[in-house]
C-alpha cells in the first residue's frame, strides 16, 4: 500500500504543479516498472492545443520512447484521476498491467471534466451517436487496399 501511495503522491504533485504553473488541467500520471518511475506526464491540452495531450497519454508516449517499445505489459500507471475513455483505451493498447488513481470520474465531473457523454455514446452503433460515423465502401485495387497490403506483408509487426 505504501508503494501505491508513494507513486500516487508523485502523480498528484505533477497535477498540482501543472495547475500552479498554468500549463494545463489538474491531471498527472506516472508509469512505473519494477518499482522505478520510467515516464511521467501532465495534462497539456490547452498549452499544446492538442485534445489528446492528457497526462496518461503523455506518460505513455514518454515511457514508450524511453523503453523503445509500444507495449508496456510490465508497467503500472498511477494517475491523479480515473482515466477518461480515451486514456483508458490507450492504457489497453499499451497493455499496461495495472491502473491506480486518486480522484474518480464523479469528482472530475464536479469540477467540469465530465466524460459521461462519451461513456453513454460508446455502446451506441456508429450511426446513432451524436457525432455520426458511417462507413463508405467502394471497390479499390489490392495495391490501394491497406488492409490487404497488411495481410500479405510478411514483415509487419503485429500489435
Amino acid at each position: 500500500m505504501n508503494e501505491h501511495r508513494y507513486f500516487l503522491d508523485l502523480a498528484l504533485k505533477l497535477a498540482a504543479e501543472n495547475v500552479q504553473n498554468g500549463t494545463g488541467g489538474p491531471f498527472g500520471a506516472v508509469i512505473v516498472q519494477d518499482g522505478k518511475v520510467i515516464g511521467t506526464g501532465a495534462n497539456q491540452v490547452t498549452t499544446t492545443h492538442d485534445p489528446t495531450a492528457h497526462a496518461e497519454i503523455q506518460a505513455i508516449r514518454q515511457t514508450c520512447q524511453t523503453l523503445s517499445t509500444f507495449q508496456l505489459q510490465d508497467c503500472i500507471i498511477y494517475t491523479s484521476c480515473e482515466p477518461c475513455p480515451m486514456c483508458m483505451s490507450a492504457i489497453y493498447w499499451a497493455r499496461i498491467k495495472g491502473v491506480y488513481y486518486y480522484h474518480n470520474r464523479t469528482e472530475a465531473a464536479a469540477i467540469g471534466f465530465d466524460d459521461e457523454l462519451i461513456y453513454r455514446e460508446i455502446p451506441k452503433s456508429p450511426s446513432e451517436r451524436i457525432i455520426s460515423a458511417q462507413q463508405v465502401s467502394f471497390p479499390v485495387s489490392a495495391e490501394q487496399n491497406p488492409f490487404h497490403l497488411w495481410k500479405v506483408n510478411p514483415n509487419v509487426i503485429h500489435y
